[in-house]
């Protein structure tokens, strides 16, 4: 049977559990709806990925939430999905040039 050789105390047995922790999953926003989601996923609550309809989440709703759905994510500014076709992209814009001014309408304590 194997015996250590020495006590290890609780302090190294400490530094060497120190990198043995839970991290915090590092999320982004979904393009087209803004939910938080993980990287390199497809966006549960939309059905995009990389800006383009990848499935209808319309489709295994019952009527009421599909009529739900509908509404929600015209609000949001997607055009209506509910026949299975895939919305053509968008074209994106350029992104806009951060000047002081944007950056103090940005943070109104600055």
């Amino acid at each position: 049977m194997a015996v250590p050789k020495q006590h290890r105390s609780k302090s190294r047995q400490g530094q060497r559990r120190m990198h043995l922790h839970a991290k915090v999953p590092k999320l982004t926003l979904c393009s087209k709806c803004s939910k938080v989601v993980l990287p390199h996923t497809l966006c549960e609550n939309c059905g995009t990925y990389r800006g383009k309809e990848m499935i209808d989440v319309l489709v295994k709703l019952n009527k009421k939430e599909r009529k739900l759905k509908q509404k929600e994510l015209q609000e949001q500014g997607k055009p209506d999905s509910g026949q299975g076709q895939i919305a053509q992209e968008q074209v994106q814009q350029a992104p806009q040039e951060l000047t002081p001014e944007r950056l103090s309408q940005r943070n109104p304590k600055a």
